[in-house]
């Protein structure tokens, strides 16, 4: 049974990894998950439970509020789904469980005595609370506990990243010492892999753009098309998002296509020679297994983006960026990401560690163990 948050469709698509090699060796693989998170799993031909929901996201302006998100949830009384999840679990009768940041479903495990494996790419969920006041200093306290409590249930902590010291979200992570010797860095976790890909047919050198064109991003949406409009011997793929209507952008340069959805970017991703992403780490795996460069524009006040962001341009993986860059500067770093060769040769490693590390046959190994044992 994998459990998955659905709050971000990065759980979803590193998720839906393991089970396609669970499945592909054999083992039954049922998922519990809710909202389009689930319909995604659905599509992809698994087995999928609705599950409630366990967080509500509150905020605004590009900020995420996590003291209002938690207050938000408990008012909503979702922590009493866990009931449900004690009799899906009975129904089910799984050897193991896999959370993916879906608190409810490691201790509905723990409670029907299976073991559990809990996936994050983030331990220090106390970050946001710093330097707000008495209550936020408090709140922080308790999510800390909260989660100390979380990663003592687990029989193994996998972090979906390259083991250290490359892991992408190592400055998101704070461990106690008996923490760290459950933790199991099973390397990317993603959707397809750069050999079963087939690009798609996109002049070269080519830009995807996955920021989006809706609310607080769109100005560095529009920033990256005026960019474009500088140098046509670039070319671009931006999605826009499906709250965007293109026609609204006014007249684009020839070297720009807008769309607002792709089933599948990992076409794109193969095809491309840079990518321009929020600070997603999800996003990060893909483009990193594929070997392409990254500039990141992290949500403001998104301290776990913007972290991943100042790991990638310190390992010279890529460039930092935010929402006040001008349009030159964002066309000088998609030049010098694209044409500097120590680039090309970092992201290369990076591309056949990942080959190497095969995160999707990592997890399964250690699934079977545990199922054996």
């Amino acid at each position: 049974m994998i459990f998955v948050c659905g709050e971000g469709l990065g759980h979803t698509s590193r998720c839906i990894s393991i089970g396609r090699e669970l499945v592909c060796a054999g083992h039954d693989v049922h998922f519990g998950a809710y909202g389009y998170s689930k319909e995604l799993i659905e599509r992809k031909g698994f087995k999928a439970h609705k599950v409630p929901s366990e967080i509500t996201l509150v905020g605004k302006a590009g900020s995420l509020n996590l003291k209002k998100s938690i207050l938000a949830t408990f008012k909503r009384g979702q922590f009493l789904g866990l009931i449900k999840i004690r009799k899906l679990l009975k129904r089910t009768r799984p050897d193991v469980v896999i959370s993916d940041s879906y608190f409810m479903g490691m201790i509905g495990a723990k409670s029907r005595s299976l073991p559990c494996h809990m996936i994050v790419n983030q331990s220090n969920m106390e970050e946001f609370f710093k330097g707000k006041g008495v209550s936020n200093m408090i709140l922080a306290e308790l999510v800390k506990k909260f989660y100390t409590g979380m990663f003592n249930l687990a029989d193994k902590v996998i972090i979906p990243d390259y083991p250290l010291p490359h892991a992408v979200c190592r400055k998101n992570l704070e461990f106690k010492k008996k923490t760290w010797k459950k933790v199991f860095f099973s390397g990317p976790l993603i959707g397809k892999t750069f050999e079963e890909t087939t690009a798609k047919e996109l002049k070269r050198p080519h830009v995807l753009c996955t920021v989006g064109g809706f609310g607080y991003r769109e100005p560095i949406f529009r920033k990256v098309i005026e960019a474009a409009g500088m140098d046509n011997s670039i070319n671009y793929t931006l999605l826009s998002g499906p709250s965007v209507d293109p026609e609204s952008l006014g007249t684009l340069p020839e070297n720009v296509i807008i769309l607002k959805f792709i089933n599948d970017q990992f076409p794109y991703m193969k095809a491309s020679d840079l990518v321009i992403a929020p600070g997603g780490h999800s996003t990060m795996m893909e483009a990193l297994s594929f070997g392409v460069p990254m500039i990141t524009v992290p949500d403001k006040k998104h301290n776990e983006q913007q972290n991943n962001a100042l790991v990638i341009e310190d390992d010279g993986l890529g460039k930092k960026m935010d929402y006040s860059a001008s349009p030159e500067e964002i066309l000088e770093n998609i030049k010098l990401l694209i044409n500097d060769e120590k680039y090309r040769n970092k992201l290369s490693e990076m591309k056949e560690l990942a080959v190497e590390l095969n995160g999707p046959r990592a997890v399964r190994l250690l699934v079977e163990e545990t199922a054996n044992r």
